[in-house]
């Protein structure tokens, strides 16, 4: 009798958003600790800051208890550096010698609280903006060094390969960052020595970056199919809103990313928001701007002027500039007017106060970290805006401006009229009201890796939108796959409205098959190191990873995904139409390679030492996941009972089969080639079928091989010994379930 043994550790997820994990979680301090065994590490630093900004490699780094060797740190930042600060930014690069990370991050960025007495800009923009696009986490860590405590930090997520990979979904195209000055995505020909400001994080990419400044300047009638215009409309109406000038719309036009993504549009990523609520004055073309001059800032600034063609070129379509707008006001609505944002910043305090009183090299005093949410502070020959002293004129300024008050449409009601099915046509509509008959548009996509299509919706009666003019605008496109997601835009001549309104970052969602959600699909087997098991349809021993379908219904995998590093959790998307039929399953090859019509193939491989899988949706709820460590070759990890069973080591692998056969219907193969009789048996039982050299294995309930043995056609069993029950026989291709009975 063989029994396989137990030895996987699995790992424990909550339906928690998985990005967020621990690292990040604004309602807990982290504790970084950092050990050179120079005791000068701060002179070092400063010197490698002033020559090639190296990094000083650490003895040892500490972050929450876990401790690393060989890391990278320097001094990173440019005004909030400062050679005689004894508490200066700091980057830790975890992999600066070795291939390491905590809890999937890499880079490490942290922010003095430079500017900011109330130690809440940058934490709190960054959860502002999260809202509305692809933005780093953001919370703070107590920073020591060879065990002196320098100070309180806002910890920002770094902008990296990593980054864009888990909101992009790939990470080796075109990536630039704009850090220095003068980043303003003008055309300056088509030699790439003519933009030097710009720094390529990319191996390759400045060819579609000047594409991208050429037909932006000079035929912004096709900028949409190489940029994201929602996400810039959304960067630059957060910007203005938020008075953040040290960014695009300000003098520098720096401190934003640009990645283009696999539908070949480059999309804006904000970097560096300690200055944002009017800590950086200088907004370009004139004088810095008075207090005042902030909170009545133009939401049109630069409108007109070609240096921020970003600006000038959008806004001059008139439906980007109502768009602008509304996301403007929806930025408004649900973070100032309603006054959510003194909440979080007064609960941001809450949580650094003590570490922050602990802090001997604070920048401000404490008195000053009480007042600055409210009330302005005076530090030196600057004057810092209080939060609310910025944020209330302000709200109110944009509020009763022009543009503000002018009527937008209203959207409601958007609906499907039936459940679709597969490759048929849908139809979505919605009651709109106070929308010019030509401005009613829909957006629609079938995965969060493909850019939404728009189109218009009518009131036609011809539509299926019921009868013409009668405020139900419908629009119909096909079903090409088992769910969409989509947005409806609404226009008249002066203002534009969306729904939902964080569109089109958020959306509404239109499900023909149901997508799998939590507690129905598990993985159910893996084979890490397939020397001699079975073959893919190029004939290839390539590893495998196999789910199972607990529900009784068929199941959409697509809108999920699969993924072998938790940093970055999307890593692989499932193809459309991937469908697993109920107490069935479905294979994914672990091999690089491109899915074909009879498979699936994931775009990474399984490592033969040790490896963690995990499967979860895009919004970052975990179905499932596990880790496991050295594999054998041919052997795989499989549940018994399938999908809800406990993970065994060195079983024995059955692709697309029942690892057991409890629990669940039984896999009956190929009916004509396995009778077992009699049945219930007594003393013996009888085996046919029509084939020659067949494995014959019975298993025990407890999935326990008691017996195997290769025959031809027919075989006769002796069952005395046995103990009375039920058993599971296989062959290659069959299972049948056996009762004994003496």
């Amino acid at each position: 009798m063989k029994k396989f043994s137990f030895f996987l550790f699995l790992i424990a997820f909550s339906a928690t958003i998985v990005k967020a994990q621990t690292f990040y979680n604004t309602n807990t301090l982290q504790k970084i600790e950092i050990t050179f065994s120079q005791s000068n590490w701060d002179y070092i630093l400063d010197t490698a800051k002033a020559g090639k900004d190296g990094y000083l490699m650490a003895q040892l780094v500490k972050i929450n208890g876990t401790s690393f060797d060989s890391a990278g740190v320097k001094f990173k930042g440019g005004s909030s550096y400062n050679v005689n600060n004894a508490k200066n930014p700091f980057h830790i690069e975890l992999d600066y010698l070795k291939n390491q990370d905590y809890q999937g991050y890499k880079d490490i960025k942290l922010s003095n609280g430079f500017k900011d007495p109330s130690m809440v800009r940058e934490v709190l923009a960054y959860n502002i903006l999260s809202k509305y696009m692809p933005a780093s986490l953001s919370n703070y860590c107590q920073l020591y060094v060879n065990g002196v405590y320098i100070g309180l930090y806002a910890n920002s997520e770094a902008v990296t390969k990593s980054f864009v990979n888990s909101r992009y979904y790939s990470k080796d195209n075109a990536f630039f960052f704009m850090d220095n000055f003068n980043c303003p995505l003008k055309y300056n020909g088509p030699d790439s020595a003519n933009y030097t400001n710009y720094t390529m994080k990319s191996v390759a990419g400045w060819k579609a970056l000047i594409n991208l400044c050429d037909t932006l300047n000079n035929q912004p009638s096709f900028i949409e199919s190489i940029l994201d215009v929602d996400r810039s409309l959304w960067m630059m109406g957060f910007d203005n809103v938020t008075v953040n000038l040290d960014s695009y719309i300000g003098a520098p036009t720096h401190n934003y990313y640009m990645y283009r993504d696999d539908n070949g549009r480059f999309n804006p990523i904000v970097w560096d928001v300690n200055e944002v609520f009017g800590n950086f004055t200088n907004a370009g073309g004139g004088p810095p701007l008075t207090l005042p001059q902030e909170q009545t800032m133009s939401p049109y600034l630069h409108i007109t002027d070609p240096n921020w063609p970003l600006i000038s070129k959008l806004f001059a379509d008139p439906m980007f500039k109502r768009m602008y707008i509304a996301h403007m006001r929806t930025i408004v609505n649900e973070n100032f007017a309603n006054g959510s944002y003194t909440t979080t910043a007064y609960n941001l305090q809450t949580v650094i106060d003590t570490a922050l009183q602990s802090d001997i090299n604070k920048l401000y005093s404490m008195a000053q970290f009480s007042t600055n949410v409210n009330s302005n502070v005076t530090a030196g020959p600057s004057t810092i805006p209080g939060l609310i002293s910025l944020m209330g004129p302000r709200v109110s300024y944009l509020q009763t401006s022009t543009d503000f008050t002018l009527t937008p449409p209203t959207i409601s009601s958007p609906s499907a009229a039936t459940t679709p099915s597969l490759n048929s046509a849908v139809t979505i509509t919605a009651n709109v009201t106070n929308a010019n008959s030509n401005g009613v548009y829909l957006g629609y996509r079938f995965a969060v890796t493909q850019r939404f299509k728009r189109i218009q919706m009518f009131d036609d009666g011809l539509n299926n939108d019921g009868a013409a003019s009668d405020n139900v605008y419908g629009a119909t496109f096909t079903m090409s796959a088992s769910s969409a997601q989509y947005y409806i835009y609404a226009e008249n001549n002066n203002a534009g409205m969306f729904s939902p309104e964080r569109a089109e970052y958020e959306f509404h969602t239109l499900v023909g098959v149901q997508t799998a959600s939590v507690g129905q699909v598990y993985i159910n087997e893996v084979l890490a190191d397939n020397v001699g098991d079975v073959v893919d349809e190029a004939f290839q021993y390539e590893d495998w990873i196999e789910f199972y379908n607990t529900s009784s219904v068929p199941l959409e995998l697509s809108g999920l995904y699969l993924t072998d590093d938790y940093s970055a959790p999307t890593k692989f998307p499932f193809p459309q139409n991937t469908i697993i039929q109920p107490n069935n399953f479905l294979i994914v090859w672990a091999d690089s390679d491109p899915s074909t019509a009879s498979y699936v193939h994931a775009n990474f491989k399984l490592s033969a030492g040790g490896e963690r899988l995990m499967l979860s949706t895009g919004a970052g709820v975990v179905l499932d996941s596990i880790t496991f460590g050295p594999q054998t070759p041919d052997k795989s990890i499989a549940r018994c009972p399938d999908g809800v069973g406990t993970f065994s080591a060195n079983a024995t692998p059955t692709f697309k089969m029942s690892n057991c056969a409890i629990g669940v219907n039984e896999l009956k193969g190929n009916e004509n080639n396995l009778r077992i009789y009699p049945n219930p048996a007594n003393n013996y039982f009888v085996v046919r079928t029509n084939s020659n050299n067949e494995y014959l294995v019975v298993y025990n309930t407890l999935g326990e091989e008691i017996w195997k043995t290769k025959f031809s056609k027919e075989l006769t069993v002796t069952t005395s010994g046995w103990e009375p029950g039920i058993y599971f026989v296989s062959t290659q291709n069959s299972v049948k379930k056996l009762v004994i009975t003496h």
